[in-house]
């Protein structure tokens, strides 16, 4: 019964989002017979709360004893500690065969590749998607099932139930000894919403992985195509985007994802496959965005992408650059680092006097923060069903369709 205790206003909505009022605080105090002054423990009581403390005092001091003696008693004290395991040498070596050879792959297979070299080094990661687990390519060698016939299972099966899946890893965080991550697809953040700003809020290390990230989804149309999510999920504080453009900037957001102790990650991965851009292991995406490109004539343009468009850049770039016109590339996997850069480099990265477009597929509000009166180049409508190519030229993420837009900003 809401209100039980308050005999006037029991029962009914009145007590629901109101204050009792003195006078209802009096009759409930009266018909639940307590006579303590406010906010004072009777004796009694308090005597009998911590009697019944006491009585697990022995229990403790016992589990102590056997926490000390017991060999992996310092790994269990590191993982509800939320450190990471100190041998970080699986991440290198993964990081050098990408440097190695560079995979063209889609960002979402990136992280499936990232995830079998992180789960096998770090076992207190327990992953899991709500009924995409072909799609969002979440499970490992080393994440078997958990099932009722395996409780060492580290790998979750959630079914279609995107927010009982983000709730849950919510719990496994805050209890610690956990880092949970699950995986769903981007237009189904919605479902997740109300869980991803508790992690948020709750300064919880959760990591949602959330693949099909644009209008790369193709001839699953618009109802699966997200458009505004990337960035209203940037309007959530203490969380932390990554749409990164290539497998090298995926297993960097892996890795900072996992550092962040204090709060949440997303990672908006794509379905279409991706072509390498980077052959460096230096963690650039720390800073949140960098140069990727500097220009080789006289810098004109700033061109500033996410995800799948930072090869468009590069690809725009190349032609303004035939042109004569000079044009860095900046690649921007998390803008949320970057807004914490200090003043210098950020300025450094997007110099003042010159023409500064942002390229992502996805709304265009937002992006005036960085490129001020700038070009935005986005698509602020819902998308359509079609091949994947096909769709980014019909909706003018190409390089015929960008370049007059440039040129003519220029000439005005």
């Amino acid at each position: 019964m809401i209100g039980k205790g308050a005999p006037n206003k029991q029962g009914g909505h009145n007590v629901h989002g109101a204050p009792l009022g003195a006078d209802e605080i009096a009759a409930a105090r009266e018909y639940m017979g307590w006579t303590a002054a406010p906010f004072e423990i009777p004796a009694d009581i308090l005597a009998d709360w911590r009697s019944l403390g006491a009585k697990g005092g022995g229990a403790r001091a016992e589990w102590e004893a056997r926490h000390a003696a017991d060999p992996q008693g310092a790994e269990f004290s590191r993982r509800m500690a939320g450190e990471l395991p100190a041998d970080k040498s699986a991440a290198r070596d993964y990081m050098a065969s990408l440097v190695a050879e560079p995979p063209k792959v889609a960002t979402r297979k990136s992280s499936e590749m990232a995830l079998g070299a992180l789960t096998a080094a770090i076992p207190e990661l327990v992953g899991g998607s709500a009924d995409l687990t072909g799609s969002n390519l979440t499970k490992t060698k080393s994440t078997d099932p958990l099932t009722p016939a395996n409780y060492g299972g580290r790998y979750v099966y959630y079914g279609i139930r995107e927010f009982g899946m983000a709730a849950a890893m919510n719990g496994m965080a805050l209890h610690g000894g956990v880092i949970p991550y699950g995986g769903t697809f981007l237009v189904f953040s919605d479902y997740c919403r109300n869980a991803i700003r508790l992690s948020a809020i709750q300064h919880a290390r959760v990591v949602y992985v959330m693949t099909h990230d644009s209008l790369g989804v193709g001839e699953d149309g618009p109802t699966h195509q997200p458009v505004e999510h990337v960035m209203s999920l940037r309007a959530i504080p203490n969380l932390l985007v990554f749409r990164p453009a290539d497998a090298i900037e995926t297993a960097e957001a892996w890795a900072l994802a996992l550092k962040q102790d204090s709060r949440p990650s997303v990672l908006a991965l794509t379905r279409q496959n991706l072509p390498p851009l980077r052959s460096d292991a230096e963690m650039k995406s720390a800073r949140g965005g960098y140069r990727l490109k500097a220009a080789d004539a006289d810098r004109k343009v700033v061109l500033v992408a996410t995800g799948s468009e930072v090869s468009l850049a590069m690809d725009v770039a190349a032609a303004l650059e035939g042109k004569g016109i000079g044009a860095d590339v900046v690649s921007m996997p998390c803008a949320e680092l970057f807004d914490e850069q200090d003043a210098a480099y950020r300025a450094e990265t997007l110099p003042a006097g010159v023409l500064k477009v942002s390229i992502e597929a996805g709304v265009t509000l937002g992006w005036q923060k960085y490129v001020g009166d700038g070009l935005t180049i986005g698509i602020d409508t819902f998308g359509a069903s079609g091949p994947a190519d096909q769709l980014f030229k019909y909706f003018g993420f190409s390089v015929e369709a960008i370049v007059p837009k440039i040129e003519a900003r220029l000439a005005a």
